[in-house]
């Protein structure tokens, strides 16, 4: 086995992208080595290590148990030599080809992503950002694997390896297709509260990722002793404005999504009859990308986008 005296560090870097293509060519064209030296080093990595690493299979590189033992440490030594070689530097977001993934739900494909994109366009027209689905119960997960940069979520405790910033806060509005028939018997126009009876009566469809059947606003109906009558739950919110507009039934959105897609949908808008807790909205990321400049500039992109939607600045 392998020590560190007599361990080529270099390798390190290769059996890196490695790991991360599968394939000794793909390698190659990453760190600029032919596909012959990228195979030799293998060899090395094979001798030093004592394991065959990778296997052929198909057109590609399948690793062992072991190789893959050694991605995420692997990858978190690199980046941490990374940051140690090139300190906070210089940073020109014109000419920068980073690459982020943010990780949200579809509330930030209508209201961030298109001003982002235009953001990027004019500033750093050669930088990618990919949102991905968030996943309940696993943003501090997929921070922690490499597998996001970003996470949009609710305020929550978390790790001391964790770093956040509060991006805005959101009440809640009731969204009903317009004419809905029981709210024009009312004799009510939008903008009004809703009657707690009524409310409580219409059937409702719930933004729920896990599929569970309770939200803030069921914990709000439960201090008044009341509950509302859930007939479906949708994983995103495009299915739950989709589901009010073709039907009779209503829902509770964030107050800024209800406003923007109200008119485009075929929406109106109304108050709730009781108050629904404030959600408060973070942006997270982990500590190992705080000094990085790339990462900072992100940061302070999102964070100024998404600054008008802040009701506790208006």
């Amino acid at each position: 086995m392998a020590n560190l005296a007599s361990f080529d560090l270099n390798l390190l870097r290769v059996l890196d992208v490695l790991l991360k293509e599968n394939s000794t060519v793909r390698a190659g064209e990453r760190v600029g080595l032919s596909q012959p030296a990228v195979s030799a080093a293998l060899s090395r990595l094979r001798a030093s290590l004592g394991d065959e690493l990778f296997f052929r299979r198909g057109q590609g590189l399948e690793p062992t148990q072991y190789a893959r033992s050694l991605q995420e440490p692997l990858r978190e030594i690199m980046a941490g030599i990374e940051t140690l070689i090139g300190g906070p530097g210089d940073f020109t977001p014109e000419t920068s080809d980073a690459s982020f993934r943010i990780s949200g739900s579809d509330f930030f494909a209508e209201l961030l992503m298109p001003q982002l994109a235009e953001r990027l366009q004019k500033h750093a027209p050669a930088m990618r950002v990919h949102l991905v689905d968030l996943v309940p119960d696993s943003y501090v997960d997929t921070l922690d694997r490499y597998e996001v940069d970003f996470a949009l979520i609710p305020r929550i405790d978390l790790p001391d390896w964790i770093e956040s910033a509060s991006v805005f806060q959101s009440g809640f509005l009731v969204i009903a297709r317009a004419g809905h028939p029981r709210l024009s018997r009312a004799g009510l126009a939008p903008g009004d509260v809703v009657p707690l009876d009524l409310f409580c009566d219409l059937g409702h469809v719930l933004f729920s990722p896990e599929g569970n059947s309770r939200a803030m606003g069921d914990a709000a109906l439960a201090k008044l002793g009341r509950e509302r009558r859930v007939v479906m739950t949708m994983p995103v919110f495009s299915g739950v404005y989709r589901a009010v507009a073709g039907s009779d039934l209503v829902a509770l959105l964030p107050s800024a999504l209800a406003r923007h897609i109200a008119d485009a949908a075929g929406l109106e808008v109304f108050r709730p009859p009781m108050p629904v807790p404030t959600a408060h909205i973070n942006l997270i990321w982990h500590r190992r990308f705080s000094a990085s400049p790339a990462h900072n500039w992100m940061r302070h992109q999102i964070a100024e986008l998404l600054a008008p939607l802040d009701e506790a600045a208006t």
